[in-house]
């Protein structure tokens, strides 16, 4: 009797030794917190699970505030629309209050003269953007705007430049660069949209690029 009980003792230990052995293997540690790699649903408000209530865990999660993420994701949301119109890569888009800009406006009907969301012209969409988006103001028409603007090669044309067409006699038609071959203008036929220097009717129109001029290199050139 004395040697079964001295066996079960024996094997008692060995099991909780066991156990505890299997319990150390499955714990990790990750940015120096202990974490269990079993599957655990976290609610970051109102957790109770211990590692949630560490001070390293709350200290990464204290910026994530509901306003922060709803901000956040409009941003994505943004940036996958427009990569995907501009065939890049959503990294790539950076300047969200460009597309912040586009996307108020989109689809807005063209009107000649207009400068409202319920109808607007060429070169009213684009003096806007460039007024809201780069704080650089420009003149009405797009014929002024041309002359307000360093002409650009194609190739080297870059974001915030503006592109101008011949439509109808001389420049008649202006639209804003966004890298790629694309522009954002406001069309006859579509309203605000974003088109290609590519395709065939805007590649015989198009004139040239120009970058608009600061007051400073205006009086420099005068």
């Amino acid at each position: 009797m004395k040697n079964f009980l001295f066996v079960s003792v024996i094997l008692i230990i060995f099991s909780g030794a066991s156990l505890s052995a299997m319990g150390q293997k499955s714990v990790k540690f990750i940015d120096g917190i202990e974490i269990n790699p079993e599957p655990v649903s976290y609610n970051i408000a109102t957790s109770t699970h211990d590692v949630d209530n560490t001070e390293a865990v709350k200290t990464r999660y204290k910026s994530f505030t509901p306003k922060n993420i709803l901000f956040t994701e409009q941003c994505k949301s943004l940036q996958f629309k427009y990569a995907q119109i501009l065939n890049r890569e959503v990294e790539s888009l950076s300047n969200n209050s460009l597309f912040k800009f586009i996307d108020e406006w989109w689809q807005t009907h063209y009107r000649y003269g207009g400068t409202t969301r319920a109808g607007i012209d060429c070169s009213a969409f684009s003096g806007l953007l460039l007024s809201t988006v780069y704080a650089i103001k420009l003149p009405r028409t797009a014929r002024e705007q041309y002359r307000a603007c360093l002409k650009i090669d194609k190739e080297n044309m870059q974001e915030g430049d503006m592109v101008f067409f011949n439509t109808r006699g001389g420049v008649s038609h202006v639209g804003v660069y966004l890298g790629d071959g694309y522009f954002v203008h406001a069309s006859v036929s579509n309203g605000v949209t974003i088109s290609s220097l590519d395709d065939d009717y805007y590649r015989r129109k198009f004139i040239g690029g120009g970058r608009p001029l600061t007051e400073m290199a205006k009086v420099n050139l005068n």
